[in-house]
């Protein structure tokens, strides 16, 4: 089971984790997750926040009620996780990274940043992107979220995930159901052949075209196979 415990001045905002794919993992035993309002732990008048030395605006998180909290878990060995913008990207291949640990601890930050001390409690630095939020509790959710559904059994099939966007390393391929025809559009006959082989490679044709188009970053640092790097020429080709 993984157990996640999270740092944050306002836990009624992950609602929406008891919902879902997060929430039936609970359910099922295989997550445990822990709200801590470190406010509660704060010695100076239940404040978090104070002024940083040497002057500059805003107003910095405070050390005390960072420690005194993280104090209080039961965790032997956790993963601990700073929200804080400057750190390395979150993407998939850190969320299947994060899938593999039994304990995480995510501190959602607020204010203008952190007195630097809190980073000694840390093992990573995580931001979402390349663009500011008010504080780090959308940003812990997406990453619980996104590492949740890599534990083993919490979703039902294992290929559920495999075959996700970013997880082979490439964008999905396009997907059809029922019905047949709808408004004039159709299903590509390919994929009414029943023909395994054609559709697995029309899947891949199209995952490598859907990369190069919306993509193209992806396919810089990706390792082709024979079989992909004379798709691509193909598709090249064909502009």
């Amino acid at each position: 089971m993984m157990k996640i415990d999270i740092l944050t001045l306002f836990p009624e905002m992950f609602a929406p984790l008891e919902h879902s794919i997060v929430g039936k993992a609970k359910d099922k035993g295989l997550l445990e997750i822990n709200y801590h309002n470190f406010r509660e732990n704060a010695e100076k008048a239940r404040h978090v926040d104070d002024e940083p030395y040497g002057g500059g605006q805003g107003m910095l998180l405070r050390a005390q009620p960072i420690f005194d909290t993280i104090d209080k878990i039961e965790a032997k060995n956790p993963r601990v996780i700073l929200l804080d913008p400057a750190g390395r990207t979150f993407d998939q291949s850190y969320a299947e990274e994060l899938a593999q640990e039994d304990e995480l601890i995510f501190i959602c930050g607020h204010y203008e940043g952190y007195d630097e001390r809190i980073k000694t409690l840390v093992t990573d630095e995580i931001s979402l992107g390349d663009f500011v939020l008010t504080g780090g509790e959308l940003a812990a959710m997406t990453m619980v979220d996104a590492t949740v559904r890599l534990i083993p059994d919490v979703i039902g099939k294992e290929a559920s995930h495999q075959d996700d966007s970013f997880s082979s390393g490439l964008l999905e391929y396009p997907q059809y159901t029922r019905p047949y025809e709808y408004r004039g559009m159709t299903v590509p006959d390919v994929l009414m052949s029943g023909h395994h082989e054609n559709i697995r490679q029309w899947r891949l044709e199209q995952s490598l075209r859907k990369t190069l188009q919306r993509r193209p970053d992806l396919l810089e640092n990706y390792d082709f196979s024979e079989e992909e790097a004379k798709l691509l020429e193909k598709i090249k080709k064909e502009g």
